[in-house]
């Protein structure tokens, strides 16, 4: 689950058009290969197929699954989250059983080959997954009196990886001890695997704890940092992102960058300031130049590409950066993503107030 990141084995490319060749190695790079592979698309990867010869058909108990390399011609792809796996399903259009349906189940650290005609935005997804790969992987603590909650920052959303509550009903002295010990073994075995950890939370609590993590942990506490919040758990993770925690160690990241930006495009709304959301207002704002940075949810873009061919969507894009405007898609699997598919899945801060 925590691995180093994806690997870039190949690249064909004649402008937009060819093969690009990856190796997954973490569920950050399975989440971005969901959107960038689409219907149409030829993927070759090594799987297992069952293959039907004479002996077969007289004893089909005895059917055996064998490895073999399939290119398949996409029609669906499922990302399923929790079982760390991409399932590709489509038509077989090279190798053995030509025209008949398979499945290739790409998991971290299987060999991919992506065969299509690429759009910028993608061959930019893959860049940036070969780029944050190398990018510290940082743990966030979240932790105050009797409850502590671990987080993975990962390139879509920070996941909770482990949650701790103490009873307050033994005495001061023996609650804190069994309780900061209990977070310090939750934290170790996660905690070893991270290059940075930031420990946060309201009031003095932290600062104990470190002390604790530091007699018994020493290595851990070494790459930790200290940070207040206000909050702990989902709440607390957010506000280590928007304190800058992270980026301090990363220097950039994904969700950092479009927890801020959720943040002012908010915070313009709210005035009626330089904003606009939903796919008429941001193409009105484009039409009269007026987009400096867009907003667009990554389902939202999907959705789009299916339903319209992607065309209508793709000029749109082409459009704003020929206007000099920024692009951001957000993973709608965190919450400023989540929120922007509330307001229509696109938005733009603007350059200039839009009147009327």
């Amino acid at each position: 689950m925590y691995l180093d990141g994806v690997k870039l084995i190949k690249r064909h490319l004649k402008g937009l058009v060819g093969e690009i060749g990856v190796v997954p190695e973490s569920l950050d790079d399975l989440w971005h290969l969901k959107y960038i592979i689409e219907g149409e698309d030829l993927v070759f990867s090594v799987t297992k197929r069952r293959i039907e010869g004479a002996s077969d058909k007289l004893r089909p108990e005895k059917m055996e699954k064998r490895t073999m390399r399939l290119g398949v011609l996409v029609e669906s792809v499922e990302f399923h989250r929790f079982s760390n796996r991409l399932r590709i399903h489509g038509i077989i259009e090279s190798g053995v059983d030509a025209g008949s349906y398979h499945t290739l189940n790409i998991e971290s650290g299987t060999q991919l080959s992506i065969v299509k005609t690429w759009r910028r935005d993608q061959v930019e997804r893959v860049n940036e997954a070969v780029k944050e790969s190398k990018r510290p992987r940082v743990i966030i603590l979240t932790i105050e009196e009797g409850e502590a909650a671990i987080g993975i920052v990962r390139q879509f959303t920070v996941e909770e990886f482990s949650a701790v509550k103490g009873s307050l009903g033994k005495g001061e002295g023996n609650y804190r001890g069994e309780f900061f010990e209990e977070v310090v073994k939750r934290l170790a075995g996660v905690g070893e695997e991270a290059d940075a950890i930031v420990i946060a939370g309201p009031g003095f609590t932290k600062e104990d704890f470190f002390k604790v993590l530091k007699n018994r942990m020493p290595e851990i506490a070494e790459k930790s940092v200290i940070e207040d919040t206000a909050s702990i758990g989902i709440q607390g993770f957010q506000e280590v992102l928007r304190r800058g925690a992270v980026d301090r160690i990363t220097e950039s990241t994904r969700l950092t960058r479009e927890t801020r930006l959720m943040e002012e495009l908010l915070t313009e709304i709210s005035k009626d300031g330089l904003a606009a959301y939903g796919w008429d207002e941001v193409r009105f704002a484009l039409d009269i130049g007026a987009i400096k940075t867009l907003l667009i949810a990554d389902e939202y873009l999907r959705v789009q590409r299916e339903e319209k061919s992607g065309e209508e969507i793709d000029r749109f894009l082409r459009r704003v950066e020929e206007h000099r405007g920024r692009i951001t898609i957000f993973s709608t699997e965190f919450e400023p993503g989540k929120r922007l598919e509330g307001l229509g899945g696109v938005a733009a801060l603007l350059r200039f107030k839009i009147e009327g």
